[in-house]
């Protein structure tokens, strides 16, 4: 993408830094994105951007300063650093605030396949033919009311990162995605769901066809819900809401929350915490991984690492900050998670849905509704209730609520079903009982 050699850049201003006595990490982002927004056969958004920005952390003595900029000029990085260093005296020590310590990479990015020279394959126009089909395959069922809108959109990176502790690393990162957004019904009894893929390449997106068949089932799969009593019955969570748990269970393992006494976790490591069919890790090395990336943002080796196994608490997710204080060791999650994996199981989700008598497919929540210091989780849902193993009728206006605590040592079945192109690869659940509040 760029001529510009941006890792010698950053390399070049840790080394002013340290002359000065400092630690310091500087990391560049270089990215290029299309937006393409399509209502109602119309194009109504249509934008190209680029960025270029520069982030600066300095430490010295423990006492730290951040800065960015998007001016890359000799003179302003000069200013940059001079500024940022004298922010740096004036701040409060803090002894946990220290760089990671140098560890060498050994990964060969090429194969990690982040970045697909077939990004732009696609023309622009192409991508408008193909987002305006789409919504016109959706719309030619009767049951869908409107379109809230279609879309294309592309995104390829470059990302530069340089530490005083020896660290430097570049790696370069492609996204498409393709997606439709639809209503069914009207007033009171509409529904809106759709559908969208993403892939590091077009050349993996689904076609247009199997994305307007999968948007508008979900679109009208609630249409007609109904009301139910307030009960407690077997919960079975379909896979692509199963982050929103999933998701929740995550924060509370955040390196802040735990050394924060604001996780119902902290001080459980290697406890029990679920059943022994619960096997969850965060694998950034998988290849062309939708979340897969070679080292995180403070320079730290990418590693596959094992959250819970067979039940069991294995690790916090943990910066170079809150390790320090924890007294644990960083194991590379600066920038978050990567590709989340919870271990399929050996049944279809037909087999979950017939173990059940009574009880709830839930396809949807509303709302935050969770406490990480308590472990509460409470949201509004959307589902279809089920009878005598077979799916009977859709339900809504419902609250399902429990506590996570409880909530994963009563996951008694999974599925086979996880979506190997989704950044959390959850497959469908079953709890064994949760409250949902209805009428």
């Amino acid at each position: 993408m760029s001529k510009t050699n941006y890792l010698s850049l950053a390399e070049n201003l840790v080394k002013q830094g340290k002359k000065q006595g400092a630690q310091v990490k500087v990391s560049i982002n270089n990215g290029k994105s299309f937006e393409l927004g399509i209502r109602n056969g119309e194009v109504e958004e249509l934008q190209e951007s680029n960025s270029l920005n520069l982030s600066l952390l300095v430490n010295v003595d423990n006492r730290t300063a951040s800065a960015s900029t998007s001016d890359l000029s000799e003179a302003a990085l000069e200013q940059l650093l001079k500024n940022a260093l004298e922010r740096a005296k004036h701040s409060s020590v803090d002894e946990s605030a220290i760089f990671p310590e140098f560890e060498k990479l050994d990964i060969d990015i090429e194969k990690l396949n982040l970045y697909s020279s077939d990004i732009n394959t696609v023309s622009p126009e192409e991508r408008i033919k193909l987002a305006i089909e789409l919504e016109r395959l959706c719309l030619k069922d009767k049951r869908i009311s409107l379109s809230a809108g279609s879309g294309y959109s592309t995104y390829e990176g470059e990302y530069y990162l340089a530490l005083s502790n020896g660290f430097s690393g570049s790696y370069k990162s492609s996204n498409c995605s393709i997606g439709v957004y639809l209503q069914s019904g009207s007033d009171s009894s509409a529904t809106q769901e759709g559908w969208y893929d993403s892939a590091r390449s077009p050349l993996n997106l689904m076609s247009i066809e199997e994305i307007a068949k999968i948007a508008i089932e979900r679109a009208t799969r609630l249409q007609n819900a109904k009301k139910i009593p307030t009960q407690t019955v077997p919960i079975i969570v379909d896979r692509y809401i199963a982050p929103a748990i999933t998701g929740f269970l995550l924060e509370c393992l955040v390196g802040r929350n735990i050394y924060m006494q604001e996780s119902v976790f902290a001080g459980k490591l290697n406890e029990k915490i679920a059943n022994s069919n619960i096997t969850l890790f965060d694998n950034p090395l998988i290849v062309g991984g939708p979340a897969s990336r070679p080292f995180d943002s403070e320079g730290v080796p990418a590693r596959k690492n094992m959250i819970i196994e067979k039940g069991i608490l294995k690790n916090y997710l943990l910066n170079t900050y809150s390790a320090k204080k924890l007294g644990l060791k960083n194991n590379g999650f600066a920038s978050g998670t990567s590709n989340v994996i919870l271990e399929n199981g050996e049944h279809t989700e037909e087999d979950l849905i017939k173990s059940v008598d009574k009880g709830l497919l839930l396809l949807k929540t509303l709302g935050q509704g969770t406490t990480t210091t308590s472990g509460d989780f409470s949201k509004g849902a959307y589902g279809i209730w089920i009878e005598n193993g077979e799916l009977s009728y859709p339900v809504s206006e419902i609250t399902i609520s429990g506590n996570i605590v409880n909530m994963l040592k009563d996951i008694e079945m999974l599925a086979d079903n996880a979506d190997e192109k989704r950044s959390q690869q959850i497959p469908t659940f079953k709890f064994a009982e949760m409250t949902v509040s209805g009428e």
